[in-house]
């Protein structure tokens, strides 16, 4: 009896918790968000609508259809997207009221790095201390670091380069796709970031595959594959983290059940010491009395050489946002600019016309001075970001106690809100044919007009930080490949797989390579060092 009774009592506080008191709030409405429409059935009583429209695996593609009719959706019981991006400036301005909400305090660890600090005045001292870093001005020291991965990159392309296509057979065999570009500007990207970062080479692209040491806190040393980590630590996040008040126990409960999230979470451990084992060993050249420019010695010293005093567990947490985020966005970035000059012949032609015109035909990596103010070539770079930005999610605000208005609509206090760039680069009225690769969009006499709602790095005092880096990578490595390559992907209708995680991350894209020279075609032999 008395365990039916214990049972009975379970069952009802359940019941009660999780159904009766959802719906019981949803019809009382004490914020007055019932207004709004939801995101799916459940969406406005429970985060569970949200989390299983993100285990389907591109949730901003049917919130993008919902926004077409609706300015604003309720995608949680607390949680308001906008779709117009003239609500940018109300939720990410340098003048908003609002904070990082809640989100980034679930997902963080035990110390906050520089994107998941919600404290204003904590974020402007993380962002004073990594300012030196990354300022503008260390381009020049940047550059060598990446033009070194540009000429590994290309090393790695000319050994999978391939014959031309004939005539008669224009679509490439099959055993001819011997190019994946979306792992190898992934490969580019992390043995840059290491470098810059951490003065650390790990090889990537010239061993052709990511394997990569890691050392769990124990000190035991093992193998892994940086990649396969690195996505599997963002799943298993980005499919739970929506019901913040249960995110730890969510993660505790899905480590255990027999389902694909404990195989994530398995490889998310591979992550950890993926970043402990980078951050442990800078940290021994660095107590040995080497003086590197890099990102790790901005973390430890100021540019007068004071120590910054950090906590060694803030420092790991910065070394792994930058591994992170400093390597996966910009490597999707790559990977998208190619496929969509590939589906776009005539764009691809202008800007190899305008390449061609600046490097000289035997140039084989292209110089950053050369090349960064190419205007065609920016506006390749980002009409990519805005069609298929790499960070597709809506980056959560939480309004003030007091509430503020958006877009002329007040919003209580303590409410998420969010705009989803892949959301805010379709609107008509900013981007007209918006779903069409248009580079030319950025070349009118207006597109100056355009830069307040392009927010593929975010905006405001909340923006990435990174992005020059990311910019100057990009730049050098498009403009190297088309200068001296030709590619083609599988057929022309192909598509790559696309999951959203944080990040829009596409699958694999083989492609065939074969040289080229300017105006015409170059022959397999003419290799670099060769």
């Amino acid at each position: 009896m008395y365990g039916l009774i214990v049972a009975a009592t379970t069952a009802l506080f359940f019941v009660s918790y999780f159904i009766i008191m959802p719906v019981v709030n949803y019809f009382r409405d004490p914020k007055g968000l019932r207004r709004y429409p939801n995101f799916n059935a459940i969406a406005g009583i429970s985060d569970l609508g949200f989390m299983y429209e993100a285990q389907k695996g591109f949730r901003s593609s049917k919130l993008n259809e919902l926004h077409k009719k609706y300015p604003v959706v309720r995608i949680g019981p607390n949680s308001l997207s906008y779709g117009s991006p003239h609500a940018i400036k109300d939720i990410y301005g340098h003048g908003s009221p609002c904070t990082k909400d809640i989100f980034y305090e679930a997902l963080a660890g035990t110390h906050f790095h520089l994107a998941d600090v919600v404290d204003k005045p904590e974020h402007a001292r993380k962002r004073k201390v990594l300012s030196s870093a990354y300022a503008l001005k260390n381009l020049e020291g940047w550059e060598h670091k990446v033009s070194d991965k540009t000429e590994r990159f290309i090393k790695g392309c000319d050994s999978h380069c391939t014959a031309p296509p004939s005539k008669e057979y224009p679509r490439p065999d099959e055993k001819d796709l011997t190019f994946d570009y979306r792992a190898w500007t992934n490969f580019f990207t992390l043995d840059a970031i290491a470098d810059i970062g951490l003065s650390e080479r790990l090889g990537f692209l010239d061993q052709g595959h990511d394997l990569v040491r890691a050392e769990s806190m124990d000190g035991k040393l093992h193998y892994v594959n940086y990649r396969e980590c690195l996505h599997a630590t963002a799943r298993a996040q980005s499919g739970i983290v929506w019901a913040y008040d249960w995110y730890k126990f969510n993660e505790k409960l899905t480590r255990i059940l027999p389902t694909h999230f404990r195989g994530l979470w398995k490889l998310n451990e591979g992550w950890n010491d993926i970043v402990y084992h980078r951050a442990t060993q800078r940290l021994k050249r660095y107590q040995a009395g080497e003086k590197l420019d890099d990102f790790f010695q901005a973390l430890m010293e100021d540019k007068n050489g004071s120590p910054n005093n950090l906590e060694w567990g803030e420092i790991v947490a910065e070394v792994s946002i930058m591994m992170n985020a400093g390597s996966d966005t910009t490597a999707i970035a790559m990977n998208n600019v190619m496929f969509w000059l590939l589906k776009n012949p005539t764009c691809l032609a202008r800007l190899r016309a305008e390449v061609d015109s600046v490097l000289e035909p035997d140039e084989v990596v292209a110089p950053y001075d050369k090349v960064k103010h190419l205007p065609y070539l920016r506006a390749c770079l980002d009409e990519s970001m805005r069609i298929t930005p790499p960070t597709t999610f809506g980056l959560p605000r939480r309004t003030p106690p007091q509430g503020t208005s958006i877009s002329g609509d007040f919003v209580p206090g303590s409410t998420s809100v969010s705009i989803s760039a892949y959301v805010a680069h379709r609107d008509e009225s900013v981007f007209p044919n918006a779903e069409k690769y248009i580079p030319e969009r950025w070349l009118q006499p207006d597109s100056k007009d355009l830069q307040p709602y392009f927010i593929a790095f975010s905006a405001g005092a909340r923006g990435c930080i990174g992005r020059n880096i990311s910019y100057l990578e990009q730049t050098v490595l498009l403009s190297s490949v088309v200068h001296r390559y030709e590619f083609s992907l599988p057929y022309p209708e192909w598509e790559p797989e696309r999951w959203e995680s944080m990040n829009l991350s596409p699958g694999p894209m083989p492609l065939k390579v074969w040289r080229r020279e300017p105006g015409g075609e170059r022959g397999e032999d003419d290799k670099v060092g060769i």
